[in-house]
């Protein structure tokens, strides 16, 4: 059994290849542009495998630009065909989320199809679901959801892609649809500045200027959903291994969201920093009906925040603390993801989504020391 994994010097796609190298056999065929071939080799030295091999190529490509010759050697060998080559980042420009988003995955799928793989393994996001209001299930896809950023479009865009595509070309396919990607759970290691991470550095002045035991005014933001590294790799290298599981999509979620005060504020703890406090219970405003969901606080911040005038105001205050106007306009999901057959599918095999409090000083120190 062999395998071909694009984006294989990402965030999840790294953490995916150590997973393949410590549990799979076989070889690991990863896509790599010819100038970035130096950064993969520091990578194989730490995967420690022999069994990943570098297939020079460009995600902008037909074909993914991979050699003829190659790809003739290797037809009908490859059985998993992992593709996580994308923009992961609500703030790139639509360009951007266009050429490697959907232009990677159309081109994916046909090097797939070229290569007559075993299975087509989509990661896709949460971020597919757009702005669907209530309980949105693994066997839902195209709901009428608003797709509010060139990243919400392109996410949904790839995705159909996958079903529409490569079962045109008989190709069987999985999906797999993250929440939102924070560090390792142990190690804390994270790579980038993204999702909570934009606003640690707003909550480390807060703590080097603030005493910790003054409350803050919040307002219910929604909630929001935050996975480990860890945690997305295992699973979706157990979810791709099991057998009768084509054609599905499965949500890499926390199985209980957590409200986004909530959430800033086990970072604000661990930071040592003061923590927001909501002034109206969300539930018995909501149990009561006091005040009609769009104009409640957070929906209103969420429709102003979204407004292109408020978001370059934005841009010029809290920009300036390295908070990106598009990143606060997205602080909380409109939908709850379902996660019962991702859930169903795990059972028994060790791997669940741990609770953020149990690691979110881990997160923290990480960030501190080295981002």
């Amino acid at each position: 059994m062999s395998y071909f994994v694009t984006g294989a010097t990402g965030f999840i796609g790294r953490h995916l290849v150590q997973e393949l190298v410590d549990t799979r056999e076989g070889e690991i065929f990863v896509l790599c542009r010819s100038g970035s071939l130096g950064r993969l080799e520091t990578l194989m030295k730490r995967w420690g495998s022999s069994r990943v091999v570098p297939v020079v190529g460009d995600l902008s490509a037909a074909g993914l630009g991979v050699d003829d010759q190659w790809i003739s050697e290797h037809a009908g060998s490859i059985e998993h065909f992992f593709h996580l080559a994308a923009i992961y980042d609500m703030t790139a420009d639509d360009a951007t989320n266009e050429t490697m988003n959907v232009g990677g995955t159309r081109h994916a799928v046909e090097l797939a199809g070229s290569l007559r793989v075993g299975c087509f393994h989509q990661v896709s996001s949460v971020a597919a679901a757009g702005e669907y209001r209530g309980r949105f299930d693994e066997t839902m896809f195209d709901e009428g959801q608003h797709l509010p950023s060139p990243y919400h479009r392109t996410k949904y865009e790839s995705e159909r892609i996958v079903r529409e595509e490569a079962t045109s070309l008989g190709i069987p396919w999985r999906v797999y649809r993250p929440a939102i990607v924070v560090g390792h759970s142990e190690t804390g290691a994270m790579d980038k500045i993204d999702g909570p991470y934009y606003f640690f550095p707003l909550m480390k002045a807060m703590r080097d200027r603030l005493p910790a035991w003054l409350p803050l005014a919040g307002v219910d933001l929604g909630d929001t959903n935050v996975v480990p590294v860890d945690y997305v790799a295992k699973a979706m290298d157990h979810l791709a291994h099991l057998p009768d599981h084509d054609g599905e999509a499965f949500h890499l979620v926390n199985p209980e969201p957590q409200p986004t005060v909530e959430m800033i504020n086990a970072f604000c703890k661990a930071a040592g920093s003061p923590q927001f406090a909501t002034p109206i219970d969300r539930g018995l405003a909501r149990a009561a009906s006091l005040v009609p969901r769009r104009l409640r606080p957070g929906a209103v911040i969420n429709t102003l925040v979204r407004n292109k005038a408020v978001q370059g105001l934005l841009d010029q205050t809290i920009g300036r603390a390295g908070i990106p106007a598009e990143v606060l306009a997205h602080t909380g999901f409109t939908a709850v993801f379902d996660s019962a057959r991702t859930e169903q599918a795990l059972a028994g095999s060790g791997i669940a989504v741990p609770d953020l409090e149990s690691y979110v000083r881990t997160l923290w120190g990480y960030w501190e020391e080295n981002l």
